[in-house]
């Protein structure tokens, strides 16, 4: 198994300043961070700590998304000189989240104006040797506008550019909690995975009585959560993490699986961030160490 762990930054451990961090991340057993922005000071702290880099956010998603071509134009240079940094800096795998600025936008429109713009943003990954990941996160409500949430919106994103350097992030929590088949997503989209996410949904089989899959009318009892399910750390869910560890090996993937720490019972404080994502290496390790 040629796996990393590693996490997305917390808020409360992120508080703590770089060097902090770090040093929390290297003691609770994690080999990489996935970082919001990649500066030299960061590299520096991850160095000094013995990690290595997961992935690395990329902003102006939203206005790449524009229905404004001059917006989408000034994002798309912006976007392309901060991967250019990114990758000077001697990263390679950049994060993504696809939603418009216009919250409101049908995702059919989402996709056309994206099959427009992302084209050269993929030639750009290309010359610079980088590996975008987008995060198929089904948000925000109510409108859930993000591209690459389903299989049918990946199938169509993934043929219009074939390129590897456009990819996917593989994270279970967001397919289990729309009722997708996440073993099956990886055996369809598993060449296309260019980063793991490590979160767990819990589905909550009182509440999906209550509204089904609509969020609930008078507000989600639990928190990560929009009524019928909640979303936990690994281990606390319906993720099968052996079947997982076991496909992606078979793949060849060799990068992270980062946890992002969205879970109600370990959110809140430092000491509680800190349980959280001890309990999730521990889960993880098992299959993935």
């Amino acid at each position: 198994m040629n796996m990393k762990l590693g996490m997305r930054i917390p808020p409360k451990i992120g508080a703590q300043g770089m060097e902090k961090t770090a040093e929390l991340a290297a003691a609770a057993g994690l080999d990489v961070l996935d970082l919001p922005r990649l500066t030299p000071e960061w590299k520096v702290a991850c160095e000094g700590a013995g990690l290595g880099i997961g992935s690395v956010d990329v902003g102006h998603t939203a206005q790449l998304l524009s229905r404004d071509e001059a917006r989408r134009a000034d994002a798309a240079e912006a976007a392309k000189r901060e991967m250019s940094e990114i990758a000077a800096l001697g990263s390679r795998v950049l994060f993504m989240c696809l939603v418009p600025e216009d919250r409101t936008l049908p995702r059919s429109e989402g996709f056309a104006i994206w099959k427009e713009t992302f084209p050269a943003i993929v030639k750009h990954a290309e010359r610079e040797g980088l590996y975008i990941a987008i995060e198929g996160w089904p948000g925000p409500a109510p409108h859930y506008p993000t591209l690459g949430c389903t299989p049918e919106m990946l199938r169509a994103m993934f043929d219009a550019i074939p390129s590897k350097h456009f990819g996917w992030n593989y994270d279970p929590s967001h397919l289990v909690r729309l009722g997708i088949d996440y073993i099956r997503a990886l055996g369809e989209f598993g060449e296309r995975i260019n980063h793991c996410h490590g979160k767990d949904t819990e589905i909550l089989h009182d509440e999906l009585y209550e509204c089904g899959v609509l969020e609930e009318t008078f507000g989600a009892k639990y928190g990560f959560s929009e009524g019928s399910w909640r979303y936990t750390i690994p281990g606390h869910g319906e993720v099968d993490w052996g079947k997982v560890a076991v496909r992606l090996d078979r793949l060849g993937y060799s990068g992270a699986v980062s946890i992002e720490l969205e879970d109600h019972r370990f959110w809140g404080s430092l000491a509680a961030e800190s349980r959280g994502i001890e309990k999730a290496v521990m889960h993880l390790a098992k299959y993935f160490k």
